[in-house]
């Protein structure tokens, strides 16, 4: 027997491209494994590319099944930053607009992706640092090339040399769900709207039997062709799938899975999708047996190390033109010679990427001669995009219906401000102005303005006092209340959830009604009509991991407001403070289960011939403004009073994703001069509870709660709809 009849043959393995019906490959890598069968070469297209490089990397098909059981796809495709990573700013913007759209020169323009793909790169990067140092992918454990299209011509584009996880991101951008990659001078997109299945360029590789995993859709008939996506989607398969018709003859074992049910969205049925590519991997196994008894030598894939902290030795940024190095750095909070966790490292990144000033961050990792010790080099690329639309919509029981659109300019005046105009109509139109130039860690300037009005039948003392003649047998007064305020403000950040912010303001506070009349009756009474000038200071700490549902996280605002003047109307007027603070502390019992805590309390010192600027509760909403908090069982602006200390409870069940089932109890002491009679220390005098349900949408929660009272007997239903503004 000669040398050529004992050679083994080289053996192929390419991977169609296929988005979450991709999992299916790692199901087909675990029954590969299952028999010790040797791949000596890997291509791969879109998700093909990036669980064919993994593997080329070292990483068995269970051990990328436990890996990708672990991964939020939602948070890593939409590029979704944790809450943490965000300035108090970029935090209000997501929580508070529904849809953000370029808009240079008054135009509206659309963006080149949902996603940056940030996320991908991250999680990537860190996966491939076993082979960090590689740059020829021939030299990975198992040889390995992706396609990739380039966008202005149409090419098709081998990718065999460069950075892996760059090269893997550009395969896999999605288009319309990424933004295209830039790798050199060219801006690249999937490779699958060009070659899915790379079975030619694979067989030139000199490979002798080549195995085919194929995720891609059929055609489908009449039936299932219901929609516009859906015909369009069947419209984009025709190439691909009339391709297949020469590729499929060219696999000498080509294993093709069940994914009908599932699409290429589908990240939540990985599962699923994992064990029908192991049912079809299994319909070959004679084929597959075949090839692993012209073997000599079974291959075993021990479990490879996720790299899980490094040591950054140095720090080398370049692309950045408007932004100074100081600033990225203070973003990033990266200095030289430090230690951190991975998680810790790629949380600081997207620090930098989620100010959403830059449209990507691209960054190597250069070994040094010690271990798991490197050298950061980072590729900045600015975003061009400087004026923004923004919109929303909202509903609740006290601002009513409201449109929301904002404009939005960066580096207006200087490299790192901004400016904001939020007009609101509606019920009740309002309107918010805000501009602030953001020095960080260092001193920064604000400027805010807002005019609020709503119309609500209130608790009269807050507007008479408690001993007014006028008060008679009055429960409630329907008021008519505007409140225009403007701000300057110096602000500095402890650290990027903590700030503190000193100022002067200017309130311009009118109450009205329509209840009772003054002795010229064709104008409202007039309960209020004052300019208040006032010197403030507001200290806040936000670790909540999400604004409105917690599962963990402390919270804590402070605020004092020493008002030294007002206008005529107020002609009994003498300068008084007033102090408030909320606390909050949310912990998990389990993923499904959270419990949140809240305290508040506030009082009056000095003067108390003002009553207007007085603590009211009642109601349910997150948009207050002045002193008026929430408190279930009660309407709006029921309880008043100088001072009030109060506490509530709420238990979050998240009984499927985004739907939310939840129990609350809050109560309170509320009285003048509650803490000189002491009388915060006693059994509340006022008590509620609540039954709610809340859906995440991306306008914003969808929510309906029942409260109760048990002193008043009462009970209410609050619906809200949308992000609060």
């Amino acid at each position: 027997m000669n040398a050529q009849e004992t050679k083994e043959p080289k053996v192929g393995l390419v991977l169609s491209g296929g988005g979450a019906k991709g999992f299916a490959h790692i199901g087909a890598l675990k029954i590969i494994d299952s028999l010790g069968i040797k791949i000596d070469y890997i291509a791969g297209t879109s998700m093909g590319a990036i669980i064919g490089s993994l593997y080329a990397t070292g990483y068995s098909g269970q051990q990328l099944e436990d890996l990708f059981n672990t991964v939020d796809f939602e948070e890593l495709i939409n590029d979704e930053f944790p809450r943490k990573t965000k300035s108090f700013y970029e935090r209000e913007n997501s929580e508070k607009y529904a849809v953000t759209l370029p808009f240079e020169n008054f135009k509206i323009n659309l963006p080149s992706g949902l996603s940056r793909g940030q996320n991908v790169y991250n999680l990537l990067y860190q996966l491939m640092l076993p082979v960090n140092d590689v740059r020829d992918f021939e030299e990975l454990p198992i040889p390995f090339f992706c396609v990739a299209t380039n966008i202005e011509t149409g090419e098709s584009l081998i990718l065999d040399k460069g950075r892996l996880a760059e090269a893997v991101t550009a395969s896999g951008a999605l288009p319309s769900i990424f933004q295209p990659v830039v790798i050199g001078d060219k801006i690249l997109i999937d490779g699958g709207v060009t070659n899915n299945f790379p079975i030619e360029e694979l067989r030139s590789k000199g490979m002798d039997i080549i195995i085919g995993v194929d995720v891609q859709d059929d055609l489908r008939d009449r039936e299932s062709l219901k929609t516009a996506p859906e015909i369009l989607i069947q419209i984009s398969n025709f190439r691909t799938i009339n391709a297949m018709k020469d590729k499929v003859p060219l696999a000498d074992i080509y294993i093709k899975p069940d994914i009908a049910n599932f699409s290429v969205l589908s990240f939540n049925e990985g599962e699923d999708i994992i064990a029908n590519g192991e049912v079809a991997a299994r319909k070959n196994l004679e084929a597959l047996n075949a090839i692993k008894d012209s073997q000599t030598t079974p291959t075993n894939r021990p479990l490879l190390k996720i790299v899980d902290s490094i040591k950054i030795k140095s720090i080398t940024l370049d692309g950045n033109e408007k932004y100074t190095r100081a600033y990225l750095l203070g973003k990033l909070k990266l200095r030289g010679n430090e230690t951190l966790s991975y998680e810790d490292f790629k949380r600081r990144i997207n620090n930098l990427i989620a100010t959403n000033n830059f449209e990507t961050f691209r960054y190597q990792l250069a070994p040094t001669d010690s271990i798991n010790q490197y050298r950061l080099k980072g590729q900045i690329r600015e975003s061009e995009a400087t004026t923004f639309l923004k919109l929303g919509i909202h509903y609740d029981a006290l601002y009513k219906s409201a449109i929301l659109a904002n404009i939005t300019k960066k580096r207006l005046l200087f490299n790192n401000d901004l400016a904001a105009l939020d007009i609101i109509l509606g019920d009740n139109s309002r309107f918010n102005f805000d501009y602030f130039i953001d020095k960080g860690f260092y001193i920064s300037l604000g400027l805010k303005s807002s005019y609020n009005q709503f119309n609500k039948n209130i608790n009269p003392q807050l507007v008479l006092g408690e001993i007014s003649p006028l008060l008679g047998d009055l429960n409630r007064v329907d008021a008519k209340l505007q409140d225009f305020t403007n701000q300057i403000y110096l602000q500095t950040l402890f650290r990027k959830d903590f700030f503190l912010r000193l100022g002067g303001e200017h309130k311009r506070l009118k109450i009205t009604s329509e209840t009772l009349f003054s002795e010229n009756q064709e104008d409202d009474f007039t309960f209020e009509n004052t300019d208040y000038i006032s010197l403030f200071g507001k200290l806040k700490y936000d670790s909540y991991s999400h604004p409105f549902f917690p599962k963990r996280g402390v919270y804590f605002s402070g605020d004092f407001h020493w008002y030294v003047g007002a206008s005529d109307f107020n002609t009994d007027f003498r300068p008084f403070s007033i102090a408030k603070a909320d606390i909050g502390y949310a912990f998990s019992f389990s993923k499904r289960l959270a419990f949140k805590t809240e305290t508040s309390g506030g009082f009056k010192i000095g003067d108390n011939s003002t009553n207007t600027l007085a603590f009211a509760l009642g109601g349910y909403a997150n948009n207050f403004i002045n002193n008026f908090y929430s408190f279930y069982g009660y309407d709006f602006i029921d309880i008043t009073g100088d001072s009030f200390v109060k506490a509530c409870f709420t238990l979050d069940y998240e009984w499927l994703n985004k739907h939310h089932i939840l129990l609350a109890a809050n109560y309170a002491n509320v009285e003048d001069r509650l803490f000189d009679t002491g009388n915060w220390l006693t059994s509340p005098d006022y008590s509620g509870y609540a039954l709610g349900y809340s859906l995440e949408t991306f306008l914003g929660p969808l929510e309906a709660r029942y409260t109760y009272s048990p002193e008043t007997g009462e009970d209410y239903w609050f619906f809200n709809l949308g992000f609060w503004f």
